[in-house]
């Protein structure tokens, strides 16, 4: 029983560990979206394209940046090397899918060399890289 004259304690809440554990979680989800992104190609500027897909399937990337050097899976490769390199990175009965990622300001030249040599080898489905542009709500 309380007495009339007893002061009431004020209730207090201590946040402290629930901001502790938010944080944690935080961390958690940030840690582990870092390992769900997939980065094959080197850095180079997309061109949109509104009808662009997502394919999955085994992946070669040939990547041809702005200075117009090529590269396969990282790897620089001279453009006459580029069909056979790609033949060795492709198992007897199996198709792989060649994802080209050249700059917007590369040559046109350039990338048809690069696609011709690619349509060479029977095995290998080519797919050009795009990003998707930025939708406007107006």
């Amino acid at each position: 029983m309380r007495l009339p004259n007893e002061p009431d304690a004020p209730a207090e809440i201590n946040i402290v560990p629930m901001i502790d554990a938010i944080f944690s979680i935080l961390a958690f989800f940030i840690i582990s979206t870092l390992f769900l992104t997939r980065s094959e190609g080197l850095p180079v500027n997309l061109p949109k394209a509104a009808n662009s897909q997502v394919q999955r399937t085994a992946q070669i990337t040939v990547t041809i940046d702005p200075q117009g050097t090529i590269a396969l899976n990282r790897q620089p490769v001279a453009i006459s090397e580029l069909e056979a390199e790609v033949r060795k990175l492709i198992q007897p009965e199996q198709t792989a899918l060649a994802i080209l990622n050249a700059d917007e300001a590369v040559k046109h030249g350039r990338v048809v060399a690069v696609m011709d040599r690619l349509r060479r080898i029977e095995e290998v489905k080519l797919a050009i890289a795009t990003k998707k542009p930025q939708s406007s709500t107006k």
